[in-house]
Order: C-alpha cells, then structure tokens, then sequence
C-alpha cells in the first residue's frame, strides 16, 4: 500500500520511496555547502601554510567522513530517520532528548543562515547601515523573503530538496571556482606562497579539530536524506564523497578569499570582480541548500517530540527561526557551537546501537524501551567532556566517553 506521507516521517522508506543515486549525491553534496564553513577556511589560512592547510583538511575530512559515512550507512540500510533510529536505541521517550537537540541546533543554524544572507546583502548591494544594535526594515524584509522561501523548500520535503540541490550545486561549484580562480589570477603572487604570509601559529591537529567542528553538528541529521538511498553501500559513497568535496570546496573559498581579498567567503571575491548579482545568487544558493536541509531535520525531530505532523513542525520552526533570525546571528552563534559538541555522543549511540543489533533492523524486530538511561547518560557525560576537555578533537572525546557510557550500560542490561 502506497504511503501519503513521502517523508516516512514515523516508519522506514520503503522501495517505492527510494531516489537515484545521483539524486542523493546532489542532496548531501548540497547539505555540505554551508557559508558558515567559509569561515572557518579563513581561520585555517590564518594559522596555517598551505601544506598544513591540506593536512588538516585531510585529516579532519577523514574523520569526519568517518562518523557521517556510518550514519549514512544506517540510516540507508535501515531506511529510518534519525529520530526513528533514536526511538530504538534511547527509547521512545528517551529519543525526545536527541530530537530536541539536534532540532533546537538546526532551527538555529537555519535562522543565523538567513541572517548571514540578508545582512551582507543590505550592506553591500543596498548601502544600508546594519550593526548589532541597528537593521534597517529592508533588512528584515529580505530576512522574511529568504524565510518564506526555504521554509517552502523544507515544508514540500525531499522531493523539495532534490530540486533545489540540482540547481544550487552546480551553479554555487562552478561560480564559486570561477570567482576563486579569478582571486588567485589578480594577486602578484601564487597560492603556495600567498598562503606563507603572515604568522603561521595553528597546529595541523588544531586545523583538523576546526574541519570536524564545522560540520559535525550537521552530519548527526544524515541519515534524515541517506534513508532515500538505494542500499547501504549508496548512503555510505555518497556521504563520503559529499563531504569530502562540499567541505574542501566551502574551505577553500574562505581560505582563498581572505588571503587574496581580506574578506571572509566568495561573496566579498565576487563583490570586489564586480559580480554584483551573481555574488547575491551564490550567496543565497549556498545557503539555501544548508538552510532547507536543517529545517527539514529540525521539523521532524519535533514531530517525533509532539507527534504533529513534519510539515506543521516545518512551519512552526521555520517561524522561530525567521522571526529570531538577526539576533540569533548577533547573539547565538557561540551558544550554537557550544551545542555543536553536544551532538556526535548522539551519533556514536545510534551507530553502535545498529551494528549490535543489525539483524533485528534488519527484522523490524527491535525491542523498544520507554527510556535507555545509559543511553542519556552518555549524550549528557559525553557533551560535558566535549566541551570542558581541550586536549585532542572535541567531537572525538565527547564521542569516546558516550561509547564507553552506553556500552556499559548494555553489558549491565544483559546481566
């Protein structure tokens, strides 16, 4: 029997739902182009060579590549969102605390997105004034405007997304490389030697740790859009590749452009070649195809909390995040990354939780809990070490002490 509901909000994709796999690359290549990533770009060539640059690039690529390749992995396989997977291995009322993490970081990310887009847009196209304690209501309107729309693109769904990422990757990779090419090609000097410029104080690891910090928070949604995969070995190529290509591009646009430019991504290069129109085009693309993504995740996390439907969630959260947008930019960013360490302990969870009970995914046999407190333990132990702890990746520690936490809870369940 055919479903209604084409974003298998509470039950797993079956064949029927399934999309190409040029489709899914598109998604997650799509989801992976962040402007917020371009600013760490620009933190990396400051502290960085160029050689140390593509090491941590490498490095934090890898792992990162890793984590979200697992997810992607089950979430294909399994054919369930993330907060499906979370209703099995935190509990039915256990996963509300999953869902409303990775639903309050994303609803945030999408609001500071539609801000990153409107202010530079009002300052640099409309000559407006815009400072932390001023926007001008034209400001605002192109907030609102931005809004609407992404809203539009999460509330349709993935069929939604998919038409938005065949349009946006393709124009946001090659315009971007033009106007970056175009960047290197008006300086006296090449990149190798461009990048030795100044005082060269990051570590390769610390580089690394910036690479997995931007997007980890992210990747925990994956298997959210690596569920319309067609098999396993689908949602895991393309989620690798995906963020391989779609980070080392967002990188290096910042990178080139703040040691070419002075400004921090592609649309301050695009600004100064005079590529007004095209720069707001990139600009608004890219963000889109970050923004509907975290929208979409943020809709059904909420509907597995209040068990009304993804689309009404959508709507809801698209609301919040309109309306918070400009101060949540001014404001939230900090807490925002705070939060992100407090994701990959999720993540960790629902992957060791699958693979030790993959047949019975297989089965639909799973037994369901009401709550897995060793399970909650280890978001909580695992998010409090991600961030208090400074030494190695922040993401990798906060992941380390939840596996440890929830796998001994399971051998005491056994016993």
């Amino acid at each position: 029997m055919k479903t209604t509901d084409v974003d298998y909000t509470d039950r797993a994709v079956d064949r029927e739902g399934r999309k190409s796999n040029l489709s899914m690359f598109m998604v997650m290549l799509g989801f992976t182009f962040f402007s917020a990533s371009m600013w760490v770009g620009q933190q990396l060539a400051a502290g960085l060579d160029w050689w140390g640059f593509v090491m941590a690039l490498l490095l934090g690529g890898l792992i990162l590549a890793a984590y979200t390749g697992s997810l992607g992995f089950i979430g294909a396989e399994s054919g369930l969102s993330l907060d499906m997977l979370a209703r099995r291995s935190f509990g039915t009322k256990g996963s509300y605390l999953p869902s409303a993490m990775i639903s309050f970081t994303q609803i945030g990310w999408f609001g500071v997105g539609l801000a990153m887009f409107a202010i530079p847009v009002a300052k640099e196209l409309m000559g407006l004034d815009v400072t932390p304690d001023h926007m001008p209501w034209q400001g605002y309107l192109l907030v609102a405007i931005a809004g609407v729309l992404m809203t539009a693109s999460a509330y349709f769904g993935i069929k939604s997304l998919t038409i938005i990422s065949y349009i946006a990757v393709p124009a946001v990779a090659v315009l971007g490389t033009v106007a970056m090419i175009l960047a290197i090609r008006s300086g006296d000097k090449g990149l190798i030697e461009q990048f030795s410029e100044g005082s060269k104080t990051m570590g390769v690891i610390a580089g690394a740790g910036l690479v997995i910090g931007s997007f980890v928070s992210g990747g925990t949604a994956t298997p959210n859009f690596t569920r319309f995969a067609k098999s396993g070995r689908v949602g895991l190529w393309t989620t690798v590749f995906a963020f391989f290509i779609g980070n080392s591009l967002m990188f290096l646009f910042g990178a080139v452009s703040s040691i070419y430019a002075g400004g921090n991504d592609i649309f301050e290069v695009m600004l100064n070649l005079n590529l007004f129109y095209l720069a707001v085009l990139v600009l608004g693309l890219n963000i889109w195809t970050t923004n509907d993504n975290a929208l979409y995740t943020g809709g059904l996390g909420l509907s597995n909390i209040f068990g009304l439907s993804k689309k009404t969630m959508v709507l809801i959260s698209g609301l919040i995040g309109t309306v918070a947008a400009v101060w949540l930019y001014w404001n939230f960013c900090g807490w925002l990354n705070v939060l992100n360490c407090t994701l990959p302990p999720v993540g960790i969870i629902l992957v060791l939780h699958y693979f030790m009970n993959r047949k019975a995914y297989q089965e639909d046999k799973v037994p369901v809990k009401t709550v897995d407190w060793w399970a909650i333990a280890g978001v909580v132990l695992g998010a409090v070490v991600a961030n208090l702890v400074k030494w190695g990746f922040p993401a990798i520690n906060g992941m380390v002490v939840a596996a440890i936490c929830f796998l001994i809870g399971q051998s005491v369940q056994k016993k």
